[in-house]
């Protein structure tokens, strides 16, 4: 199963649907509200709702516009080691800050490159879906509740992220956070099992990473949320990128428009997104 947003026109609400292996059809699962309410029984059963081709709708992403999208920084060892906060080591708890549901997008929307960067850097990630609240959690309970894993891909503007030590500027481009489709978490398995993320520039491997590597898991930093604020179904934490991104090589190396990103994880699936320039900056609608 691989579940997407959809619209069936620029205004219709958003609809949750299950995209066919070839691609080529979605057949409707539940409206998005109603898909949060219940994702776990929705997911488990086969989709009944329409079927509808590719071609007539519109994919965007399955997220709730209230929605919280949690980001950990600094989760493999390698990536710590490759950047700036190296001489810091590896913190005792995740770094965490946030994206806005607005700065979301889907597999292979155009991805722009703002006006004062000198080009965008990737960081192929895994994103974790919600499934169920959790209020002060134990990392079991909190492992359980996620519903589904999709490819993530942090696209980062750099500069800006360096202005300050807070990164929530670098981290909320217009549609910089390319999302995959939704993977239920029972075909997925454990990411503490080691599955491969890779990332290509223009078909060339840039990061190849095991999710085993992980310094902070899902179930531990979810649990660690859950003790402060409370998560709730459609929530979104996206696990950290592996060594190899661009900024950290000398000479450094960032995305320019007609570059082309991929990010391919293994059980979960391929995601790829084109780089355009700021001429092509178009702001996300509203979700939902």
């Amino acid at each position: 199963m691989k579940i997407v947003g959809i619209r069936r026109t620029s205004t219709s609400p958003v609809e949750v649907a299950d995209l066919s292996e070839d691609g080529s059809t979605v057949t409707v699962l539940a409206g998005l509200d109603d898909f949060w309410a219940d994702a776990g029984t929705l997911i488990a059963r086969p989709p009944a709702g329409d079927r509808l081709a590719r071609a007539d709708v519109e994919l965007v992403p399955p997220v709730l516009p209230g929605a919280r999208v949690i980001c950990i920084g600094l989760n493999y060892l390698k990536h710590v080691a490759e950047g700036t906060f190296a001489a810091e080591g590896v913190p005792p708890y995740p770094t965490l800050f946030a994206r806005w549901t607005r700065s979301l997008t889907v597999d292979r929307a155009p991805v722009p490159v703002p006006s004062n960067e000198p080009g965008i850097d990737w960081e192929g990630e895994v994103m974790a879906w919600v499934g169920a609240t959790l209020t002060d959690a134990d990392p079991d309970t909190a492992l359980a509740a996620v519903v589904g894993y999709s490819a993530f891909n942090d696209l980062t503007a750099r500069t800006a992220q360096k202005l300050t030590s807070q990164w929530i500027l670098g981290k909320n481009g217009d549609r910089s956070g390319p999302l995959g489709p939704l993977v239920p978490a029972a075909e997925v398995g454990d990411l503490r099992d080691g599955l491969r993320v890779v990332t290509r520039v223009n078909g060339e491997t840039v990061q190849d990473g095991r999710t085993d590597e992980m310094v902070y898991t899902v179930g531990d930093t979810l649990a660690l949320i859950s003790h402060t604020f409370t998560l709730y179904p459609g929530d979104l934490l996206a696990t950290g990128t592996p060594s190899g991104v661009g900024y950290a090589r000398d000479p450094q190396w960032l995305l320019h428009p007609g570059d082309v990103v991929e990010v391919e994880v293994e059980r979960i699936g391929v995601l790829r997104n084109p780089i355009v320039g700021n001429d092509e900056r178009r702001p996300a609608p509203p979700l939902g």
